[in-house]
């Protein structure tokens, strides 16, 4: 068995994505080394809505595969292999995203780092069954970029649910919405596997 993993995981380049994640998380740190978050809590957003979107779209690329039909045509099933393969990657993101911002004394720490890695990895795995592994990262960086741009100003009940990217961590709800996300994009994932390349139907 963990020599099939092996397999997997060297077939699907999760080194390689591991590697970028790595750097993704670099880069992060970078971006929220000089925000002086304890004079305004809020300079902490631009890295914490846009760095899990980063490491989705890294992750949502690492779902491709080189032999879809193999892969369905296989005698044993492949949904916990992809449902591993895919909260493994995720779960690698949550922390090095988290450790990027650990110590900052801020709504906008380590705890809203790892809710929207996970909601945002979860829309992302959801993509690649439908659109295919390659184009997953579209409707994430589409929504995400739009919730970081338009919901400034914007009031009312709903707001930390389809804001759910730029609010606080205490929002419960914020937290409902991301693990709705991730159960619904790996469980489609885990059964569907990543949308074949160049397939029309």
């Amino acid at each position: 068995m963990t020599h099939g993993f092996l397999l997997y995981a060297r077939a699907r380049t999760v080194p390689r994505t591991v590697l970028v994640l790595v750097a993704t998380a670099a880069l992060a740190v970078l971006g929220a080394r000089n925000l002086n978050t304890y004079l305004d809590p809020t300079r902490q957003v631009p890295v914490v809505a846009l760095a899990p979107l980063f490491a989705a779209a890294v992750i949502g690329t690492g779902l491709h595969s080189a032999s879809d039909e193999l892969d369905r045509t296989a005698v044993r099933p492949w949904w916990h292999r992809r449902l591993a393969h895919l909260l493994a990657l995720t779960g690698c993101a949550a922390l090095l995203l988290a450790a990027t911002v650990y110590g900052h004394p801020s709504p906008f720490g380590p705890a809203a780092m790892i809710r929207n890695t996970l909601g945002c990895a979860g829309l992302t795995a959801g993509a690649a069954a439908l659109l295919g592994a390659r184009l997953s990262w579209l409707p994430v960086f589409g929504y995400v970029s739009a919730v970081y741009m338009g919901s400034a100003n914007a009031r009312g009940p709903l707001v930390p649910v389809w804001a759910w990217p730029v609010q606080p961590a205490a929002q419960h709800i914020t937290w409902v919405t991301a693990a709705v996300l991730l159960v619904a994009g790996s469980a489609l994932y885990a059964v569907r596997g990543a949308r074949p390349e160049g397939r029309r139907d």
